[in-house]
């Protein structure tokens, strides 16, 4: 039986929305059948490519289009706005993350996207990444054993287009989900410090320290001040490390040879020495179009989505909770200066 084509938008075609174009344009099944932004040029010359149709309202898009489904990629303060009026045209909708500008916002949206019967996801990207998948995978059939820590690094230069967000909600909250993907526990403990060297309002570096319920250690490095885009996960558990690297898409088996040829769960660790380096084999693919198709299929089925409206929420909250605690935390003036002074 052959399936009815999609009809797909997007609104805010900057840098990511491009790129949802372009994707949305090439998947067979569907159809891209508008753009919208406030930047006629930018609209118009994205829609030459794809020969679609162009609006700077999106108001008027979704009155004048039979659209299945939009992507929603605007800046965070006018997510709910936008995801809002797409939702009560009874549209499905991928919200870029994060959900929206606050937690209260992000649970409004999921309670109007329930009462209008259509799907909401959130564009947390990595969960679509395959060197991410195959370790969740690994760490599924207790390759590590036991867990001791997860440490993740997501670095690089200043991206001045950000400007209404820190590095926290922009980047970290990539981070937090798949830590909540991969680890399930909750959070019992947080140390946060929080600067601002470049941004002209929000913080651009985060170092954190993270205490699961389960015991684990998680270790936050991201910031905007790196001249070189780092992006790499870390766990460590009995039988050795995982290193997953999120742009190669390369996942690395780091073997505790101290646990060699003991089975789980009757591994117990007795030392830890260095033993053989693996690298997995994981079929590379673009996360954005594995996460596209995966809403697409989850519209086309009316099948729940893989990250929901309530993953995003709690991305979101973490995030706030990050920069709270890191903002409380923060030395009176003086005082690591005045400590170094008598020590001398």
């Amino acid at each position: 039986m052959e399936q009815r084509t999609l009809r797909a938008a997007v609104i805010g075609v900057g840098s990511m929305g491009r790129n949802h174009a372009r994707v949305y344009a090439s998947m067979p099944g569907v159809e891209l059948v508008a753009v919208c932004d406030t930047n006629l040029a930018a609209a118009n010359s994205l829609a030459s490519i794809y020969r679609c149709h162009v609006y700077t309202d999106y108001h008027d898009m979704l009155s004048s289009e039979n659209l299945d489904l939009v992507s929603v990629v605007v800046p965070t303060k006018y997510h709910f706005a936008v995801a809002s009026t797409v939702i009560g045209h009874g549209v499905h909708v991928l919200i870029e993350k994060p959900i929206a500008a606050t937690v209260e916002q992000g649970w409004m949206l999921i309670e109007a996207a329930l009462r209008q019967g259509v799907i909401l996801t959130v564009g947390h990207i990595e969960r679509f990444n395959p060197a991410i998948i195959a370790l969740k995978e690994q760490l599924n059939n207790h390759e590590l054993g036991n867990l001791f820590q997860i440490m993740s690094r997501r670095v690089g230069p200043f991206p001045a287009r950000i400007m209404d967000v820190g590095v926290v909600v922009d980047l970290a909250t990539h981070e937090i989900d798949i830590l909540n993907y991969l680890i399930g526990s909750p959070i019992t403990r947080m140390h946060v410090e929080l600067h601002r060297h470049l941004h002209q309002s929000h913080e651009d570096m985060l170092s954190a320290l993270l205490r699961f319920e389960n015991g684990m250690i998680g270790v936050l490095d991201i910031n905007w001040l790196t001249p070189t885009k780092i992006r790499e996960l870390s766990v460590v558990g009995e039988r050795g490390m995982f290193v997953a690297n999120y742009l190669t898409q390369d996942l690395t088996f780091y073997e505790n040879d101290s646990c060699q040829g003991r089975a789980w769960p009757e591994l117990a660790l007795i030392g830890v020495s260095e033993g053989r380096s693996i690298r997995l084999k994981v079929p590379r693919r673009e996360p954005l179009y594995e996460e596209l198709r995966s809403f697409c299929e989850a519209v086309r089925n009316g099948t729940e989505p893989v990250v929901s409206g309530e993953a995003g929420v709690a991305a979101l909250a973490i995030a706030n909770q990050i920069v709270e605690v890191g903002l409380r935390e923060q030395p009176a003036a003086g005082l690591i200066e005045r400590a170094l002074a008598v020590g001398m």
